[in-house]
């Protein structure tokens, strides 16, 4: 018995083809039938067979036509022709045959004997065939493909394996895992993996390993091999160094990091004299509520009742400056980001806070609509702070050129019915033009004369790293509309 078992014969003559189909379902073979090379190919298309019996002259769509396709589409599937013509010297001959892409040519009447030869032949050269491809495969492979015997040694390696560990394949090979990658990898990492596969399972993981040859990031596959038993016998391995892909990908991430980081100062810079006034404003009450208290502890009697609220003040006015400094700090430093919940209209008024003074600078009238009941939101405080710094900063700058319109800055929290919370930033300024529109969010777009053109860049980012969106609209009559999309925190 040979490993061939799907066999589609394709025969015009009924007898013949009933023949066919008889002396080889007698060795074994599951046979599928066909009556001429259209039904054939259609037979192939539906599920390909291992191996194709076809006669070469048939009316309509002939055996050539059917190996030419084969040959195209299929050229793993070997071919026995059939024929009576074959020794006639008529219409195609056995060498043509061959020629298109037979793998065996028979010539009526042949014998079943001869037949079940050649389908063993045919079906030994498709298996070298395969063989062949496979050694290909594996040799020419761009990742690292090693068999692993249930003894935890390598049976084989390709040339990736050689040129990692610096040594031909035939000295890795009987080697045992933990030689190559270290007991402590093995026994931590590698053979828990290795187990788990070696009872049938298809194991995937990626992460560092440290090896006596460096640091490497490898994506790694283990797939079971049965090799022709139900007993699994090795383990197929497939690797790929993913270092230099991971590294620079950190890099990228801590380079966004550190720009996300300069565009908080700058925009903080800009804020300068809004944090002086913040900060000087709880310093003069405490001035203030030291020298009241000072003044009811010296009268005659002590005012101790007036004396007492005099330090609660000077208590809370400590407790806000404490916070605000705590806040401009927050803005500022690298942190790693967090996913708390975080109350919406806190956060914004935290920030509301920070600008307020630089509003009142530029005679910027402020209106707020908070919702009632909003729900929380999961994520860092501090980055949302960063987005909403950003477009208050943005719209504050929109209105800051003289001209006669009003200067309006509404803000606004609110549910949304899908599920969520939508903040909107709302100026009276000159609105954004269309061929800007589009290009807004992308990095160093800018309609600022100073700008650097990172912002909203950096804040779509950042909303787009918690779930949410972030776009822009016209706020007819005048101005520009952001607004910004967050899901709702899990409680």
């Amino acid at each position: 018995m040979t490993t061939t078992n799907d066999i589609l014969v394709i025969e015009d003559d009924e007898i013949m083809r009933e023949a066919l189909a008889e002396w080889l379902e007698a060795a074994g073979y599951v046979v599928r039938k066909a009556a001429d090379g259209s039904a054939g190919l259609a037979a192939v298309r539906s599920a390909a067979p291992a191996l194709v019996v076809t006669d070469i002259h048939m009316p309509g769509t002939s055996g050539a036509v059917v190996i030419a396709e084969l040959q195209q589409h299929h050229p793993d599937i070997p071919v026995i022709a059939i024929s009576g013509l074959f020794q006639m010297g008529r219409g195609l001959d056995a060498d043509s045959a061959v020629a298109l892409g037979a793998a065996r040519t028979l010539a009526k009447p042949f014998t079943r004997r001869e037949l079940l030869q050649a389908v063993t032949v045919a079906d030994l050269a498709a298996r070298k065939r395969a063989e062949y491809l496979t050694r290909q495969v594996f040799e020419s492979a761009s990742d690292g493909v090693a068999v692993i015997g249930r003894d935890y040694r390598y049976q084989r390696v390709n040339p990736v394996y050689e040129r990692n560990w610096g040594m031909p394949a035939e000295r890795i090979v009987g080697m045992h895992v933990a030689d190559l990658s270290g007991t402590d990898v093995f026994e931590r990492t590698l053979k828990p993996h290795l187990d788990r596969c070696l009872a049938g399972e298809h194991v995937t993981f990626a992460e560092w390993f440290t090896t006596q040859l460096g640091r490497f990031y490898l994506s790694v596959s283990y797939s079971p091999l049965r090799l022709d038993s139900e007993r699994l016998e090795a383990v197929l391995v497939i690797s790929r160094d993913l270092t230099d892909h991971v590294l620079a990908s950190e890099a990228l991430r801590e380079a966004q990091a550190a720009l996300a980081r300069v565009n908080r100062v700058t925009t903080l810079g800009v804020l300068a004299a809004s944090i002086a006034h913040e900060v000087n404003q709880p310093l003069a009450a405490m001035v203030s509520s030291a020298g009241s208290c000072t003044r009811w502890l010296a009268a005659e009697p002590p005012q101790l009742e007036k004396a007492r609220r005099s330090l609660e003040r000077l208590a809370r006015d400590g407790q806000r400056a404490s916070e605000v400094i705590d806040r401009i700090r927050a803005l500022v430093m690298r942190q790693p980001p967090r996913r708390d919940l975080v109350d919406v209209k806190e956060t914004v008024l935290d920030v509301i806070a920070l600008t307020r003074d630089q509003m009142r600078r530029n005679n910027i009238a402020l209106e707020t609509a908070f919702a009632d009941g909003m729900p929380s939101v999961r994520g860092d405080r501090v980055q949302l702070q960063q987005v909403m710094l950003n477009l208050i900063a943005n719209a504050i700058d929109a209105m800051s050129a003289p001209g006669d319109r009003p200067r309006r800055l509404v803000i606004g929290c609110a549910a949304e019915a899908a599920g969520g919370v939508c903040i909107e930033v709302r100026d009276s300024g000159p609105g954004i033009a269309l061929e800007m529109a589009d290009k807004l969010f992308e990095p160093f777009c800018t309609s600022k004369p100073q700008g650097i053109g990172m912002g909203l860049s950096i804040s779509r980012s950042i909303v787009e790293a918690h779930g949410g969106r972030l776009w822009v609209a016209s706020n007819l009559p005048h101005g520009a509309l952001f607004q910004l999309s967050l899901p709702t925190g899990e409680p």
